[in-house]
Formats: structure tokens, sequence, C-alpha cells
């Protein structure tokens, strides 16, 4: 009979720093991560929204497309600041934006109501991991 592998120990932290809570050898870089990805994926679902809003007998004039378009130009740049402090606060601003944007379609109001819950589950990761 052979005996079991002995369990891995992870290493005690050096000069009294704290262990990491996460678990996560980067956590600032995967809570980065996330937020770049919502803001990615909100600037590509704004940009192909406008068609089907438009076809779909949506009143969506050329200052509407114009707005959704600066939306999602917004996120996109973002979404390659998320190294920035301020970019997270200006995140949750664009999703105000967005909401209001629904004065313009309810449509909008709708992407503004999912992706807004969605960057608010990303800052509580974020809040949650960071501490």
């Amino acid at each position: 009979m052979t005996t079991p592998p002995p369990e891995p120990v992870s290493p005690a932290p050096v000069d009294g720093d704290a262990p990491r809570r996460s678990g996560l050898r980067n956590p600032e870089a995967a809570v980065r991560g996330l937020g770049a990805g919502t803001l990615a994926l909100e600037a590509i679902v704004l940009l192909l929204a406008i068609q089907p809003i438009r076809l779909a007998g949506g009143d969506l004039s050329g200052w509407g497309v114009g707005v959704v378009v600066a939306l999602a130009v917004l996120a996109a740049v973002l979404a390659g600041s998320m190294r920035r402090s301020w970019a997270w606060h200006a995140g949750s601003v664009l999703q105000v934006l967005l909401l209001a944007s629904g004065l313009l379609h309810w449509s909008l109001a709708a992407l503004g109501l999912i992706f807004g819950a969605a960057w608010i589950y990303a800052t509580s990761v974020r809040r949650k991991i960071l501490g």
C-alpha cells in the first residue's frame, strides 16, 4: 500500500504581509479585466443595437444614432482606461447616461438597466476582491 502524497502547503507570508483574501495571483488585473470586459461588451451591443432599433419602428433620428455611437465610443475608451482609478466612477456615470438615453427610445433604457445591473455586479466583485 502506498501513502498518499502530502497536501500542498501555501507559502507563509513574508515580512508580516497579510495573506491574499481572494487567492488570485493578481487580483487587481482580474478586476480590471472584469470591468474592461463589461464595458467592451456594452460598446459592441450598443453599436449592434442601432439598426434593429431603426428597423423595428424606432424613431431614432440622426442625433439619436450619434448619441448611441458616442456612448459606445465612451464605453470602449473606458474599457481601455481601467488602470486608472477614475475609470470605475466614469463607468458608473456611463451607465446613468445610457439609462437617460432611454428618452430617445425605450430599448436604450432596457439596455441601460441590463448593463447597469452588470456594472453593479462588477463593482461589487471589485469591492469584495480588493477589500
